[in-house]
């Protein structure tokens, strides 16, 4: 994705719904450019197209989420691949900083081999040369486009793994991580149960939001990576609850 590219989305995410000639105006480029690279954006489904406009259809789904901070979470994802030795079995939750991750795995480490529930990071790097993709069975989640439900105890109880990336939709200060979705949080506690370390990826904006389900106690997280605009008050919990905390640059 180039650098305009990435402003494009910026701004669509900050006006919801923005005219073709607006975006040209504010990027100073001719509209045929802006149109080329909203055919791009729109085809690997990082936003939607009206006649004359670009627009996000539904915030609540994985690819306009995945927009939100991209180059934020781009950093992260590449950070937190650093974490995977070649020849590595990870397992990765649905979440869009993960979507992210899978793509730098096979971009920057061989024969890799990725768990998921997620049939969107599936479809997403079904191209790129990951060694081999196991998908974990259950009940469809649309929005995230991955499985969640009892069915993905029985699926993940079969592996055992190093690592379990796994991302999240806020922070409270005195009891751990949190999720806006209960179905997600049993189907993250599952997938943990299968590995010896989870790693949360989390940009800093989500240490100021709180979500409405508990997903992870400071006990049940062993390394946080994260963004530069991370408090120090943050980073200081995060240490005194004996956990790592990984700064991507």
């Amino acid at each position: 994705m180039t650098e305009r590219q990435s402003k494009l989305i910026k701004l669509v995410n900050l006006y919801q719904k923005i005219e073709v000639s607006r975006l040209a105006e504010l990027l100073d480029v001719s509209q045929v450019t802006i149109r080329k690279d909203l055919d791009h954006l729109e085809e690997e489904g990082l936003l939607a197209r009206e006649h004359g406009y670009a627009l996000i259809k539904n915030a609540n789904d994985i690819n306009p989420r995945l927009t939100i901070n991209y180059d934020t979470k781009l950093k992260i994802a590449t950070k937190a691949a650093e974490m995977v030795s070649n020849g590595e079995t990870v397992m990765l939750e649905s979440g869009s900083t993960c979507a992210l991750l899978a793509e730098q795995l096979a971009k920057l480490k061989k024969d890799i081999t990725i768990i998921t529930n997620s049939a969107y990071i599936a479809i997403r790097i079904r191209e790129l040369p990951i060694r081999k993709v196991i998908l974990l069975g259950g009940e469809y989640q649309k929005e995230y486009q991955g499985m969640v439900g009892p069915l993905i105890r029985k699926c993940a109880k079969e592996f055992y793994v190093d690592k379990f990336f796994v991302g999240t939709d806020g922070f409270i200060p005195e009891s751990g991580f949190t999720c806006d979705d209960l179905m997600r949080v049993e189907t993250m506690r599952y997938m943990a149960d299968s590995a010896n370390r989870t790693i949360i990826l989390a940009d800093s904006s989500k240490f100021t939001q709180k979500g409405v389900v508990i997903q992870s106690t400071f006990e049940e997280i062993d390394t946080i990576c994260t963004d530069t605009g991370v408090s120090q008050d943050v980073i200081d919990i995060l240490r005194r609850n004996n956990i790592s905390v990984e700064i991507a640059e």
